[in-house]
Formats: structure tokens, sequence, C-alpha cells
């Protein structure tokens, strides 16, 4: 069966976007992306919602061929270009997007699907209202964090919409220069 494997950025107290969902606290860090690629380098499918998705598709299809992108850039783009993309909406109507699939509706049955195909993970990178919407459902299996040394004091929670304990079991972890702390833990079923 495939995982559902959540990337996140997070504050230290827990906030993965500010009270109007501005993202600028986060920190890049080029060894944090070579981190990140270790898993991207696992899955064949991306899942976003819809304005993850825009702001995703607006940058990624392109950003190998700009005259300054970066090492990541250039792998990024090719990954993304490479993979399913699966958006959760209920306002995009258009089912003509290149390797893009729209679920509108009975998410948790089509999510069930998902995972039932063959085929490797499936990647949420941001999407806090994707995240919610799965962690209410219990479908997430897999949680990579990755903790800006930063206090928002509010915004957009990491987690939400928690019905029950979940137990997590922690993989790996591990410090970058920039202050940043990558965290890795498993779902326990």
């Amino acid at each position: 069966m495939r995982k559902i494997v959540l990337f996140m950025h997070t504050s230290l107290d827990g906030f993965v976007g500010g009270p109007n969902g501005e993202m600028n606290w986060i920190i890049p860090d080029p060894k944090m992306f070579e981190y990140a690629s270790q898993q991207t380098d696992l899955a064949d499918t991306a899942l976003y919602g819809r304005v993850t998705y825009e702001m995703m598709n607006g940058y990624w299809p392109t950003a190998a061929d700009q005259p300054n992108a970066s090492k990541h850039d250039i792998e990024h783009s090719k990954w993304y270009k490479g993979v399913t993309k699966v958006v959760l909406s209920t306002t995009m109507k258009n089912s003509n997007l290149e390797k893009t699939k729209i679920i509108s509706e009975n998410i948790s049955i089509e999510i069930n699907k998902l995972k039932q195909e063959s085929g490797r993970n499936i990647l949420i990178f941001g999407s806090p209202r994707v995240a919610h919407s799965l962690m209410e459902e219990n479908l997430i299996d897999e949680y990579w964090l990755f903790i800006n040394p930063i206090l928002l004091g509010n915004g957009i929670p990491l987690f939400k919409n928690i019905k029950s304990m979940t137990k997590l079991k922690l993989m790996s972890t591990k410090a970058f220069d920039s202050g940043v702390v990558g965290s890795n833990y498993l779902v326990v079923k």
C-alpha cells in the first residue's frame, strides 16, 4: 500500500502560516533540500489543495529554465513535471490539466483508493487545509516536519481536526546550520 507523507514547515510554536497565510518566515536551506529529496525520490504523486497547487504550478514547471536556477530548482522542477498531481478542490473544474487529477467530493474514499493503487508514496507539500482534512480521517502515514526557529504567536495551526490520539514514532532528526530542525515521524497503527 502507498503511504501519504506530509512535508510541512512549521514555527516552533506550531504554525504553518502567519495570520494571513504568509510564509516569509521559512528559512530556505540547500542542505535541507538535499535531505528532503530523499523522500521526493520515493514518491510519484504530489497532493495539494487548490491554492498550493496554483502556486506550485505557476513556478515549478519552468523553474529549471531560469538563468539563475539552483541545483534544487533543476531537480525539483524535473520531479514536479514527472509526477502525477492530485488536487483537492471544490472549485477547480478543469480536468484537462496534464498529469493532474482533481478530487472534489468523497475525499476519504478517493484518497483511500489512491493509497491502494500501485505506485510509490504520495507527498503533501504544504496545503494545510488538505493536511487538516486528512488528519481528521487519519489518512497521513508519515510526517516530515521542518521546525523553523521562530515563534509566530498566531496563524494557521499545524495540527487541527484530530479526532483521537495518534501515536508517532520518531524515525530521524537532523539539525541544519540555518537553525531549522527536520524531524521524521511514522504514524504507529
